[in-house]
């Protein structure tokens, strides 16, 4: 009998950490929203309108209240599209390593 993990298990665990990663990134993203969102634009606003927003005249709370959220919003969605298709390339990497150069499923 041998201690080394089965294809099977290597792939698993290979899943396992790639599922991981995701939550990781996910949870980064969803922070930095609600900070931006709930935290700049509810919270922080008062100290926040005390800066104007470069060009417009418009303070930065209100700013961030109106626009800003939804300005980091789609920036968030494009970072997640670029940093979970790095995500998915680790993994198509570690799954064809474990299955030999066709990286089946």
């Amino acid at each position: 009998m041998t201690d080394h993990p089965t294809e099977e298990e290597r792939d698993r665990a290979a899943c396992s950490r790639h599922w991981q990663r995701s939550l990781r990134l996910i949870a980064a993203l969803l922070s930095i929203w609600f900070t931006a969102s709930f935290g700049c634009g509810i919270l922080l606003r008062e100290t926040l309108d005390q800066y104007m927003l470069p060009g417009t005249g418009f303070p930065l709370g209100f700013w961030f209240a109106q626009q800003g959220a939804i300005v980091i919003f789609v920036a968030l969605v494009g970072a997640y599209v670029l940093l979970a298709s790095r995500i998915d390339s680790k993994l198509d990497a570690e799954r064809a390593a474990i299955h030999g150069e066709g990286g089946s499923r």
